[in-house]
């Protein structure tokens, strides 16, 4: 039996590509290693941002060091898209996992550097309160005199006063 051929004789296309489009050749070793390491750097300032924000005096430093990792993340993944689009080549994998990994990465680690800005001196006795806190009733105390505290600042945020 004889296979459907449609007009225009093209027969079935490759799987993963379009009609009428060609197949672009791989990319560089040297992109294909940038779009790994942009890949590798995003998901380095996640897993970074996960496992370093539970204590507050080393999370500005992991904040920080996750910040520069994911704008790194995002700057190698764009560029080795750029370079392969330029060179005709096919974009490497991993270019915008990374760019889409650091660009989380960046937009979690701001806001969490604005959020201590912002808070520092109620996160900072809060911190405090709970190291000497030895019993239920005390950590809610500190929970308590917290949420009070950040309470007020965001209604003088608001209003400006």
């Amino acid at each position: 039996m004889a296979r459907y051929q449609p007009p225009g004789g093209r027969g079935s296309q490759p799987r993963g590509t379009l009609p009428g489009r060609r197949q672009l050749p791989p990319a560089d070793p040297a992109l294909r290693q940038r779009a790994l390491a942009a890949l590798f750097l995003g998901v380095l300032s996640l897993i970074g941002l996960m496992l370093g924000l539970g204590n507050l005096r080393r999370g500005i430093f992991v904040a920080a060091l996750t910040l520069v990792f994911a704008a790194v993340a995002v700057w190698l993944g764009v560029t080795a898209s750029r370079q392969a689009r330029r060179s005709g080549t096919a974009r490497p994998r991993g270019a915008v996992s990374g760019v889409v990994l650091g660009v989380f990465g960046l937009a979690i680690s701001a806001l969490w550097l604005m959020v201590l800005a912002v808070f520092w001196p109620q996160l900072s006795t809060y911190y405090n309160c709970l190291d000497g806190a030895n019993t239920v009733t005390a950590q809610q105390a500190c929970h308590d005199q917290f949420t009070n505290s950040v309470g007020s600042e965001m209604s003088i945020l608001q209003t400006g006063r």
